[in-house]
C-alpha cells in the first residue's frame, strides 16, 4: 500500500482528484489540502509515500513547497492547468506532470509510475557482485534500466549526463554527475579520460593524437588522464605515451 496525499486550492479539482484516487486499490489517501502550508504541516508529523501537487497556488506555489522540502521528499506528480512549468519540473525528479482537465486513463498511467519507483525505492534490486549487469537511472519521468555491456560513453553536461548505447541512436538524459555515474560504473571496464567523459574499454577501437576511436565517434583525452588511461590500456607505453599518442 502506497500512502499519498492530495494538495490543491480548487474544491472541485481536490473532488475529482480524491475521486481518482479511491479508483486505485494500492493507493491509501491521508488527507487532502488546500494549500502548502496546511501539507508542509501534515507531511512534518505523517511519512506519505505520494504527493500529488498542483502548481499555482496562492501563497506557496507547488514548486517552491516541493524546493523547500528535505532531501527525501515524497514521490510528486504534479497536476496543473499550465503547461509552462514541464521543464522546470524534470530538474525536481518528479515522476509524472499530469495537465488538467486528467482522464483517468492518463492518471492511472502516472500512479503506475509512481508505483513503480516506490516498489524500486521499497525493494532496490540485490547486486551480488562488484560488476553489476546493469544499473538504473531516471529519465524523463522513468526509471530507465541500463545494460552495463550497452554502454559506449558518458558524457557529462553540467548537472546531467548523457549514456550513449550501443542498442539506441539516441542517448538516455538523466540528472547525474559525472562522480555520481563514474562510481555506478564496474571501475574494471570503464574509464575516466577526461572531466567530460566516461569510456568502455572494450568499446574502444584506437587510440591517435590525443583521442580515443569508439566506432564511429572520438573522444578526447584530457592531460590529466592520459597516464592513467595508458597504464592500463598497455603498460609498456607509459614510457613513451606522447609518442603512441602521435
Amino acid at each position: 500500500m502506497m500512502t499519498c496525499i492530495a494538495v490543491d486550492d480548487e474544491p472541485l479539482a481536490l473532488d475529482l482528484l480524491e475521486d481518482n484516487i479511491k479508483k486505485i486499490p494500492f493507493l491509501k489517501l491521508l488527507r487532502t489540502c488546500s494549500n502548502a502550508i496546511e501539507a508542509n504541516h501534515f507531511l512534518q508529523e505523517n511519512p506519505v509515500d505520494l504527493l500529488f501537487l498542483d502548481i499555482q497556488m496562492p501563497g506557496i506555489t507547488g514548486i517552491q513547497f516541493l524546493n523547500g522540502l528535505s532531501k527525501n521528499p515524497p514521490l510528486v506528480i504534479f497536476i496543473t492547468a499550465y503547461e509552462k512549468y514541464a521543464i522546470e519540473s524534470y530538474n525536481l525528479d518528479v515522476v509524472d506532470y499530469l495537465l488538467k482537465p486528467v482522464s483517468f486513463e492518463r492518471f492511472l498511467k502516472g500512479v503506475n509510475k509512481a508505483y513503480e519507483q516506490f516498489n524500486f525505492r521499497k525493494n532496490p534490486p540485490v547486486q551480488a557482485s562488484a560488476s553489476p549487469d546493469f544499473l538504473f537511472v531516471n529519465s524523463e519521468y522513468n526509471l530507465v534500466k541500463i545494460d552495463i555491456q550497452d554502454v559506449v560513453y558518458v558524457e557529462g553536461l553540467k548537472d546531467y549526463i548523457k549514456i550513449f548505447l550501443l542498442s539506441s541512436p539516441r542517448p538516455v538524459i538523466t540528472r547525474m554527475s559525472m562522480k555520481s555515474m563514474e562510481e555506478k560504473l564496474p571501475s574494471d571496464q570503464f574509464l575516466r579520460v577526461h572531466k567530460s567523459f566516461i569510456v568502455s574499454l572494450k568499446k574502444i577501437v584506437s587510440i591517435r593524437k590525443g583521442r580515443i576511436n569508439l566506432l564511429k565517434t572520438q573522444i578526447p583525452i584530457s592531460d590529466h588522464y592520459k597516464e592513467n588511461l595508458y597504464r592500463i590500456v598497455d603498460p609498456s607505453n607509459l614510457q613513451s605515451k606522447d609518442s603512441a599518442a602521435n
